[in-house]
């Protein structure tokens, strides 16, 4: 059985937000919220060093969507029976069955579910399932100007990639265990999560 997932490379990551809009675009969001985002994590500060100050200031990127994890919270808490975990390992919605409680959204330590006004349920990224069955990469994944996402079999990535999948501001991973694997940046690498801060909290 494929566990599809995602490898994130944050020393690529500029911020651009490419990934975001293509997923947008390509599910007519309008004003609801993103599928994918890119948090930007930040830290650090000036000290004064005698006559001069020095600083270990930073910021990365990370770019963050459904992760389809192995132990999905979303499932587990979904009153109606909507959050489904498929063969193919992608974590899918059933519209049809979902009453928009909100509480997969609350849930998930990624906020990856959200609500439509609009269809008056909740939505949330399939890893552009119906792409993938053909043969097509998640729009993300195929956006990315600096190859920044790739995806495929999670085990594959894993012997390409290595088994890292925690960096700030991202919670612990060893609670839903999540199919990603981060290539941290030079200023992510074993950062503490009380040490990076999410700067763009408002935003995502």
């Amino acid at each position: 059985m494929t566990q599809y997932g995602f490898h994130i490379d944050t020393s690529r990551c500029t911020g651009c937000k490419t990934c975001e809009m293509a997923c947008r675009d390509a599910y007519e969001l309008g004003e609801a919220p993103s599928f994918r985002r890119v948090c930007e994590a930040s830290g650090g500060s000036w000290v004064p060093a005698g006559d001069a100050w020095w600083q270990n200031v930073f910021a990365y990127y990370v770019s963050i969507g459904c992760n389809h994890c192995d132990d999905p919270v979303c499932q587990r808490i979904c009153p109606s029976g909507a959050m489904r975990k498929q063969p193919d390992g992608f974590v899918i919605l059933d519209s049809k069955r979902c009453i928009g409680c909100g509480s997969c959204a609350f849930a998930c330590p990624y906020k990856a579910p959200s609500f439509s006004k609009k269809l008056n349920v909740m939505r949330k990224c399939d890893g552009c399932r119906a792409r993938v069955m053909n043969g097509k990469e998640p729009i993300c994944v195929e956006a990315c100007p600096m190859r920044a996402l790739e995806f495929g079999d999670i085990e594959e990535l894993r012997k390409q990639y290595g088994n890292a999948r925690d960096i700030a501001p991202l919670p612990d991973s060893s609670y839903t265990q999540p199919n990603i694997v981060i290539t941290a940046h030079r200023h992510g690498s074993g950062v503490e999560p009380s040490v990076s801060v999410l700067s763009n909290f408002k935003e995502i």
